[in-house]
């Protein structure tokens, strides 16, 4: 069974195929077409780290997610993962893929078509707080969907800031009130504890992606933060796994996938998007590279 590296992985991706990929994943989550359970979550104190499992099953394709999430890595990524695929049919093994990069970029896919959906149409600045992985991603996949004039970019390391702003055309800022002020579109990809985000800051037309926080006992916005129409990817998992959630008395709007297929209408006023990743778009993302692969290893084919 082939074994496809991260470097082939990002041959196959590309923002094209797999936003609407995404799409269509979040939707037939929310109308019961796909089946996810929660990710089973496991930890290992001594290092600090997480171990999870995330499983799906859409249509005739069926693959399992193995993430790992060592904050403290300075080496290595602190996100690694690995995805199997299987046929839902048959349950035969496919293709086996490293899923580092799909991690990276399902996240900000799914962000973009959030971004898509709530952000104003005439949205031209945005706000990014951290300077990472996600921070690179978020911006690649939300330039593909909207066109900004001005990016801010704030990070507690100043350094990494002013790197990412040389490289990617933006504007390094000194404090996070800063970078969110006046913002259209506020991205949160720093890794904390504590909100870092205030509630204060947004202007009442602001549309909020939180991405960091995924773990019950931390949170990224603050209670003002919260104030708006609260959309997620997963109700189940937003209730288990989102410490923003869970610490809020903001209840649950809706789940994204539902106002994609039209069962919740937009919401009016101001929309955070708490994103916590799902397998379904794991699968989703996964059976785009498969896909790709099968297509040119017949196209590769039919010329010899």
């Amino acid at each position: 069974m082939e074994f496809l590296d991260e470097e082939k992985v990002r041959s196959l991706l590309t923002w094209e195929s797999l936003i609407p990929a995404v799409e269509r994943a979040l939707m037939n989550l929310s109308l019961g077409k796909i089946q996810q359970p929660v990710r089973t979550v496991l930890r290992i104190a001594e290092h600090e780290g997480f171990f999870a499992l995330m499983p799906a099953v859409d249509g005739d394709l069926m693959g399992v997610k193995l993430v790992t999430f060592y904050e403290r890595n300075t080496v290595q990524p602190t996100h690694q993962a690995v995805i199997q695929l299987f046929s839902a049919e048959t349950g035969e093994p496919l293709l086996a893929m490293d899923g580092r990069l799909i991690t990276e970029m399902r996240t900000a896919a799914v962000s973009a078509v959030a971004t898509r959906l709530f952000a104003a149409k005439d949205a031209r600045t945005l706000a990014i707080l951290g300077s990472g992985v996600q921070a690179r991603s978020h911006l690649e996949a939300l330039r593909f969907i909207r066109d900004f004039s001005e990016v801010r970019v704030w990070s507690r390391m100043p350094a990494h800031a002013q790197r990412f702003a040389t490289e990617c055309s933006a504007t390094a800022v000194s404090t996070p009130e800063a970078a969110v002020r006046g913002a259209d579109v506020v991205v949160t990809v720093a890794s904390v504890r504590e909100p870092l985000l205030r509630g204060a800051w947004l202007a009442a037309h602001t549309f909020v992606c939180a991405v960091a926080v995924v773990t019950p006992d931390r949170r990224e916005l603050d209670d003002t933060a919260m104030k708006g129409a609260i959309v997620v990817e997963s109700r189940e998992a937003a209730l288990r796994e989102s410490g923003d959630i869970i610490g809020s008395s903001q209840p649950v709007y809706a789940e994204l996938g539902e106002i994609l297929a039209g069962t919740k209408p937009l919401p009016a006023g101001r929309v955070v998007f708490k994103s916590l990743g799902v397998a379904a778009c794991d699968l989703a993302a996964a059976g785009v590279v498969w896909h790709c692969l099968k297509t040119a290893q017949m196209l590769k084919t039919k010329v010899t």
